[in-house]
């Protein structure tokens, strides 16, 4: 039989617990409210910044404005590079909430995987780029999806008007808008602009909807005015262009110098390439071969070594030297002329190009002296342009040349120089013995007076001297001008490779105009020709007679020789080459 108890008679309300369990854990309860109160306290009366940036990172954000790059135009305004406006999509990882099907439809509008996509999309950094540099209306048509978390932002890309005509003067930049080759990269800290921002408050979706404040003003980057001629600039790439086609040649480099301001007017290499689409590029064609390039400079060095004979008064303009047989051998070696000659004066030395001659002249002078020489010109030395990669050439100490080497050296073998050395240090014969900086931005106050280096008789001797080369009985007669007076050198010279001399050849010529009071320094280097001709008189030569030529007349050069009738012909043939290539 069971027995009935009531619920206020159970036994178990008649157990006592101890004392201590209830004062425990009312302990506990006040502990932890007293620490909740203290930190509510802390962080709202003391250490606010933290509660205000959880609360921020909702609603707000910093967004970038970006900064337009300076300019690069030419000496007349023409422009050589531009920022012009694109797009990027963006997002915020964190604000991302999209279906397959968007996802999808989004991969496909950027033209990206949707593996790539996604593994942008679910980035843990604040901010991710999906696309750089997107056309306006692909970025509109990603902005009218309306999709939480992807935004589009104002920026620039590049754009090189002149194309692969100026390319390796003006460079690139890359995604970033830093300069990479060229200008772009010489003056990439006057170019560079530098990116602002502003605060925004954001909705949930994360559109925009109120400007909180600017916090650094964009500044925009400084235009860069080079020395360079557009025109002048088209004249050399269209005849270098032309030159390494016919004699199909590995590659081809021309430059033009002002005498009197030491601007670099054109400079120009082939092959080349298109800035504006660098798909698919080699390292050959971008290059800068002009400055990058060295090469033994062959005959052309001859004028110098009767320059430095004329200086120490050991010969004259008229002074004979015996050339014959055509072979002269020093020590266990031979040298000898591509033709003989018998005994010639200094001044015919240059002009038939007689190593024999140039040998025995350098061979009359001291090792020393033939060194300080080739210094004072800049040979050995980087021009400090600013360009990357520029080559400093190779000329070893006097205290360690063979008499073989000295002799060699005086017609341009053993010695390397890049082809804006050898055009600067022509201009000590255009001017008055002395040589100037060069420059590649506008010069408003041409220098009046360079470092000297000859004295003006004997500039104006050997100025003379080169004259006689494209004159009938010279070794460039094919850079004749019609109209003008011009002189220069030929050079023809084999290459080394692995230490040995090769078939393959350099052919160069460096030239100036107008001789009775030169204006322009030209000077054309063509590598490795293999069409039949080789020799810098033949191969060259022709190329400084169009660019001399043209450069002139855009300049406005007066002429300063009479025209023969087949010259007239010849020059209105040109002229409308011109224009129609214009």
């Amino acid at each position: 039989m069971k027995k009935n108890f009531t619920f206020n008679h159970n036994p178990l309300l008649s157990e006592k617990l101890p004392v201590w369990r209830a004062r425990f854990v009312l302990v506990l309860l006040l502990a932890g409210f007293v620490a909740l109160g203290c930190r509510a306290a802390w962080l709202q009366g003391v250490k606010t910044d933290f509660l205000q940036a959880k609360g921020e990172s909702r609603y707000a954000r910093v967004i970038e404005l970006p900064a337009d790059r300076g300019k690069i135009i030419d000496r007349h305004g023409e422009v050589l590079a531009v920022s012009t406006p694109v797009r990027s999509v963006w997002a915020i990882p964190d604000d991302i909430s999209l279906t397959p099907a968007q996802t999808r439809e989004l991969a496909r509008m950027l033209a990206l995987d949707p593996a790539e996509l996604n593994r942008k999309l679910a980035s843990d950094k604040e901010f991710v780029y999906l696309k750089r540099q997107v056309p306006p209306d692909i970025a509109d048509r990603v902005a009218a999806l309306n999709l939480p978390g992807i935004h589009t932002q104002n920026e620039f890309r590049r754009f090189y008007p002149s194309g692969e005509v100026a390319a390796h003067v003006v460079g690139f930049t890359d995604v970033d808008d830093n300069g990479q080759e060229g200008i772009e990269l010489a003056f990439q800290k006057d170019l560079l602009g530098h990116a602002g921002s502003r605060r925004v408050i954001k909705d949930r979706r994360g559109h925009i909807v109120e400007d909180v404040e600017s916090i650094k003003k964009p500044r925009e980057g400084s235009d860069v005015t080079l020395a360079l001629d557009s025109k002048i600039q088209y004249l050399a790439y269209s005849a270098l262009k032309q030159a390494v086609t016919v004699n199909k040649a590995k590659a081809g480099s021309a430059v033009v110098i002002d005498v009197k301001t030491g601007e670099i007017l054109a400079l120009v290499n082939s092959p080349t390439y298109n800035p504006n689409n660098r798909v698919r590029l080699s390292g050959a064609q971008l290059r800068n071969r002009v400055l990058t390039d060295t090469f033994e400079p062959g005959s052309t060095m001859k004028p110098f070594t009767a320059a430095a004979a004329l200086e120490s008064g050991k010969f004259r303009f008229d002074t004979i030297i015996n050339c014959a047989p055509g072979r002269m051998t020093i020590g266990s070696a031979t040298i000898s002329d591509a033709h003989p000659h018998g005994a010639l004066t200094v001044a015919q030395v240059i002009q038939k190009s007689s190593n024999i001659g140039s040998a025995k002249m350098s061979l009359a002078l001291p090792a020393e002296q033939m060194w300080e020489m080739y210094d004072a010109l800049g040979f050995g030395s980087q021009l400090k342009l600013g360009f990357p990669g520029e080559a400093a050439g190779r000329l070893r100490p006097a205290r360690i040349w063979r008499p073989i080497e000295q002799a060699t050296m005086s017609y341009g073998h053993g010695i390397s120089v890049n082809l804006m050395q050898l055009a600067q240090a022509y201009l000590v014969f255009a001017r008055e013995g002395d040589l100037i900086p060069l420059s590649l931005t506008r010069v408003e106050t041409p220098p009046l007076h360079g470092k000297p280096v000859f004295s003006q008789q004997t500039a104006r001797e050997v100025r003379a001297m080169l004259e006689t080369v494209t004159q009938p009985g010279g070794t460039a007669t094919l850079a004749q001008v019609p109209g003008y007076r011009v002189g220069g050198k030929t050079g023809t010279a084999m290459k080394l490779e692995g230490g040995v001399y090769t078939n393959k050849y350099v052919s160069s010529f460096v030239g100036l105009g107008p001789i009775s009071n030169p204006r322009l320094i030209v000077a054309v280097m063509v590598d490795e020709p293999t069409g039949g001709k080789h020799y810098g008189g033949e191969v060259a030569a022709p190329v400084f007679s169009e660019l001399m030529a043209g450069s002139l007349r855009a300049l406005g050069v007066p002429p300063d020789a009479p025209l023969r009738p087949m010259q007239v012909a010849q020059t209105q043939r040109s002229d409308a080459d011109v224009k129609e290539g214009m």
